[in-house]
């Protein structure tokens, strides 16, 4: 007979250690397909190395990579330390880059010190509307969260591209379904000349440390964590649950709507329907993979952005598929969950005598 018994609270290193020996075990794993593929193991993991860090342009696609799986896992990791299941990452980012570009492709006529506050508070504003109503279902009428963020997901893209191919439809655009582009003023500014790296990375960075204060040296902090822990308990201590639990939603659809704001103010410069590979969903791999710390939501985020641009590179190399990159992601995060239950409870293996003396 199996037993688990809970552990003491794990320690630091501990707790850093786990999540890296995850993503080396995901690594190992995904060498056995690679092998079927008639592969050389180190020289596609070297080809993946080199494609992410082998020269400045791929270190800059990494970065420009990892920014929105920064903004998208620190909204799954702030919303999940409240046990507010938020998986509605993916429509947030889209309803912050739709009022992007509805705001900043026209709209206003305004110099960029103006026009580029703008864009990226309503884009902000745009994602936290988006999680207020599964937060209000939820703490009003007890309706899962799970279900009605994640149905808001093809809600919202339905929406964008209703508006893509109608209101906000490019007419300079050859009959593609896109809006039209950014104005000059309204664009993030680059971080390096002739470079895809863009101004969303330092809103990704400034936000990640944000969080971290809020979460550790603020009373809202404290509140959050708590609510996390036991609703009903920080209820009884006199914490407005209800109120935690909103402001929680709506920080968490404006973090995933920045990284929309990103994706068209910072990179593309117009919406089009398939702005986003995933990153949304993405970024609740990256939320668990940190163990919900913000910080920790920085460094998975670039282990999960050198995975994607490095599997880019290693497929076309190699002609295998770059899907490689999506199972290796897939692999850390089941392993992230697995070593999560051993850091919660031990093991003990009882044998049959002292099973009926347990009984007993």
């Amino acid at each position: 007979m199996i037993r688990f018994e809970s552990r003491e609270p794990s320690s630091l290193p501990r707790l850093i250690l786990i999540p890296v020996a995850a993503a080396i075990v995901a690594l190992a794993l995904a060498a056995i397909p690679m092998l079927f593929a008639g592969l050389s193991v180190f020289n596609a993991y070297g080809l993946m190395l080199t494609g992410a860090f082998g020269s400045v342009f791929a270190f800059t696609e990494m970065l420009t990579r990892a920014a929105p799986l920064i903004l998208t896992g620190l909204a799954a990791a702030l919303a999940f330390r409240a046990k507010l299941w938020n998986i509605g990452a993916e429509g947030q980012l889209y309803a912050g880059a739709l009022a992007a570009v509805a705001v900043g492709s026209g709209m206003i006529d305004a110099p960029s010190i103006v026009l580029i506050p703008l864009v990226v508070f309503c884009g902000a504003l745009a994602g936290g509307l988006m999680m207020l109503g599964p937060t209000l279902l939820k703490t009003r009428l007890g309706v899962d969260e799970v279900v009605t963020t994640l149905l808001l997901n093809f809600i919202i893209l339905l929406f964008v591209q209703m508006m893509l191919e109608g209101p906000m439809k490019d007419p300079m655009g050859m009959g593609w379904p896109q809006s039209e582009p950014m104005l000059d003023e309204a664009m993030l500014p680059k971080l390096m000349a002739r470079m895809r790296i863009h101004g969303g990375l330092i809103i990704a960075f400034i936000a990640a440390i944000g969080i971290h204060i809020l979460l550790k040296s603020t009373v809202w902090g404290f509140e959050i964590r708590a609510v996390g822990e036991n609703a009903n308990a920080a209820r009884h201590a006199g914490i407005p649950v209800t109120a935690t639990f909103i402001r929680v939603g709506l920080f968490s659809g404006a973090l995933a709507g920045l990284a929309g704001v990103g994706e068209v103010a910072g990179l593309k410069g117009y919406l089009t329907a398939d702005l986003s590979p995933g990153f949304g969903y993405s970024g609740i791999v990256v939320a668990m993979l940190a163990g919900l710390s913000p910080l920790g939501v920085v460094i998975a985020a670039l282990f999960i952005a050198s995975i994607f641009v490095g599997a880019d590179s290693m497929s076309r190399a190699t002609g295998v598929s770059n899907y490689l990159a999506d199972l290796i992601v897939s692999m850390a995060l089941i392993c992230v969950l697995i070593s999560g239950l051993f850091l919660r409870f031990k093991v003990r293996f009882v044998g049959a005598k002292s099973t009926e003396g347990v009984s007993k």
